[in-house]
């Protein structure tokens, strides 16, 4: 991440015909989960328009962005609601490969938004 912030001054987001221009003073912003972008929510980063990942600073986007790093994927949401069960840490429960996973929101029968877990969790 430092690196980055070294190497690249300039940044460029294609967006709606116009080039974006990312300050510096953005990369140590934090990111929002979810965020519109266009008509869709996302509930991580994302590399439309783009070479690398990133995600807005704002909750429907504005046009303020930065790149992501390892410390911004998106975060397991707990309690969560999977079935009718409310589970409060990541669950094995419904994975076919018996992998623990966590919903990115309180009701994952009706987002459908997860991500897999850290095998120590």
């Amino acid at each position: 991440p430092q690196v980055i912030q070294n190497v690249i001054a300039w940044v460029f987001l294609q967006h709606e015909d116009s080039w974006l221009h990312v300050p510096q003073d953005f990369v140590n912003s934090t990111c929002v989960f979810p965020f519109t972008y266009g008509d869709t929510l996302y509930y991580n980063c994302i590399s439309l328009h783009s070479d690398y990942d990133w995600c807005s600073l704002d909750k429907q986007f504005q046009g303020r962005w930065r790149y992501c790093t390892g410390q911004d994927p998106p975060r397991c949401t707990f309690p969560f609601l999977y079935r009718e069960n409310v589970f409060h840490k990541c669950t094995r429960e419904g994975y076919v490969l018996n992998r623990s996973w966590c919903s990115l929101t309180k009701n994952y029968n009706q987002d459908r938004k997860w991500k897999q877990c850290s095998p120590h969790e």
